[in-house]
């Protein structure tokens, strides 16, 4: 079993937006968060979706479920108060719902707000974990990554042709992400940044998976900027065949 795993429950402080939360903003009259999901919803190989979401907003995200007909969304659940706990509440709802084992269900953990994945990302992240047991979507890094110490002064200069930008989605076999969070309420441990990093730091072995490059994450306004104007290149691609 597939399932998708989307966290809606950030406010989005940084997009400066004051009437609604980052993933609701409305692009073609769809909100961000609507985008993303059809990805996994139209994907053959995907069998259900959970998604995290803002308590407040939770009536007002089922009511765009509905409108836009969204079959495979089996759970919405409210978030935590951080991004660890957020996404360790819809494991556990994907767990409590899907009645088998865990060590054969792979879950895809996904932000809300990328929505610019593919069919061939998911596709590759599926087939990933199958083979190595989890999948890390990365890009290439294209910048000059400089490591810094605490006084912000450069330490070291690294070589960007062995550095990744780690992106979403992030894969793995639910048993496995689920013991590692598990291990992490034990440790004390509840400000881990992603998935990833917490995967590593319990000593999995991680394997990269390569997404698009446009598959960022809309943080704040020239993001959101940057997504409009590809979706409107593919929009005008598709209208007139280029």
């Amino acid at each position: 079993m597939n399932v998708a795993l989307v966290f809606a429950g950030g406010v989005g402080t940084r997009m400066n937006s004051k009437a609604k939360p980052k993933q609701f903003l409305e692009l073609n009259g769809r909100p961000i968060i609507i985008h993303t999901l059809e990805h996994f919803e139209q994907h053959s190989e995907i069998d259900a979706i959970a998604v995290v979401c803002v308590a407040d907003w939770i009536d007002y995200l089922k009511q765009q479920l509905e409108r836009y007909g969204f079959k495979k969304v089996k759970w919405v659940v409210a978030g935590g108060a951080t991004a660890q706990e957020s996404t360790r509440n819809g494991l556990y709802a994907i767990q409590d719902g899907c009645g088998c084992d865990c060590k054969d269900v792979i879950v895809l953990i996904h932000d809300g707000v990328r929505p610019l994945i593919n069919e061939k990302v998911i596709t590759d992240n599926i087939e990933a974990v199958k083979t190595y047991g989890n999948a890390i979507t990365v890009v290439p890094a294209t910048e000059t990554i400089i490591q810094v110490n605490a006084s912000e002064e450069i330490k070291d200069v690294l070589d960007r042709s062995i550095c990744r930008m780690a992106r979403a989605p992030q894969s793995f076999i639910l048993r496995d992400i689920l013991k590692a969070h598990e291990q992490s309420i034990q440790d004390g441990l509840t400000e881990v940044i992603d998935s990833a990093t917490l995967m590593r730091h319990y000593g999995t072995v991680l394997h990269t998976v390569d997404g698009p490059v446009e598959n960022i994450k809309i943080t704040n306004p020239s993001d959101f900027y940057i997504f409009r104007a590809i979706v409107e290149a593919k929009e005008n691609s598709q209208i007139w065949g280029l």
